[in-house]
């Protein structure tokens, strides 16, 4: 089983969505995706929970958390979202980073095209690594 972080500033936003994607495509007993972030925000983001409720994911509920030691343990893949020299990093772990705006405060319209953005690149990763759910 592989175990995929992605992680941004605030876990509030590209993460959480990249996260969700990834658990609703991957064949879950290949690999699993869990969100963190190194200043987790006190909720997600409420542009982003409505963009996500559109695409049939729903993020009410989930509080962004802190990359920590632990929650990175026996991870093989960091996904960081873009955040420039911000981003975490942790030792050991391969790390990709994804260059995407942050859709927070931004209108409905853009934070679809960031979710879409990101669904493409998260498929493009399953399918990759050969994690795709099996028909």
């Amino acid at each position: 089983m592989e175990r995929v972080i992605f992680a941004c500033l605030h876990n509030a936003g590209r993460s959480q969505m990249a996260a969700a994607f990834f658990n609703q495509l991957a064949d879950p007993t290949q690999a699993q995706a869990v969100s963190a972030g190194t200043q987790p925000a006190d909720r997600v983001h409420p542009e982003v929970a409505e963009a996500m409720r559109e695409a049939g994911i729903d993020l009410a509920g989930l509080t962004p958390r802190l990359l920590t030691a632990e929650l990175a343990a026996g991870a093989r893949l960091l996904v960081t979202m873009g955040c420039g020299e911000s981003c975490p990093v942790v030792p050991g772990l391969q790390r990709e980073d994804w260059p995407l705006a942050d859709p927070k405060g931004q209108p409905i319209e853009r934070v679809r095209e960031i979710r879409d953005q990101i669904r493409d690149q998260v498929r493009q990763l399953v399918e990759t690594r050969g994690w795709s759910r099996r028909a």
